[in-house]
């Protein structure tokens, strides 16, 4: 077992938690060259620290293929900014909701089971009260994912 500095441990441990939040704390240890205790350790920190706050699934390549994503830019009017975003925040096909600097104020990632629902998602975000106008681009390929 090699000493190195906590966070540089946790850093590797939170990539390695990232591809494969499941992997049991004896793999864990053994990719970062620790004992378990180290790994146990530094997995309660993070949980009390809230630098993880839960762990979630990963889709398999079969049922991500299938789906159809897109990036919706949104511009809202001012005074309608949280409502908006809240209504946003309810669907459960948006998968991320970011707000940006810049023309628009926000950017939303969509995904749907077919293009169909896909376009009845924009209509329904660009309906919205709140909403001035929207900007989409559908994700073709995805080169990189962490």
């Amino acid at each position: 077992m090699t000493t190195r500095a906590p966070e540089e441990i946790d850093r590797q441990l939170l990539a390695l938690l990232r591809a494969d939040s499941r992997r049991n704390v004896s793999e864990l240890a053994g990719a970062l060259g620790v004992s378990r205790t180290a790994v146990y350790s530094s997995i309660e920190r993070l949980e009390r620290q809230e630098t993880i706050v839960g762990y979630t699934v990963r889709l398999g390549e079969d049922y991500d293929r299938r789906q159809v994503r897109a990036h919706v830019m949104i511009k809202l009017y001012p005074k309608a900014t949280q409502a908006t975003q809240d209504a946003l925040v309810t669907m459960p096909e948006v998968t991320a909701l970011h707000a940006i600097s810049g023309e628009y104020d926000l950017i939303a990632l969509l995904e749907a089971p077919h293009v169909n629902r896909l376009n009845d998602l924009l209509d329904a975000i660009g309906a919205m009260e709140g909403v001035e106008r929207t900007t989409s681009s559908v994700i073709l390929a995805t080169k990189l994912q962490r």
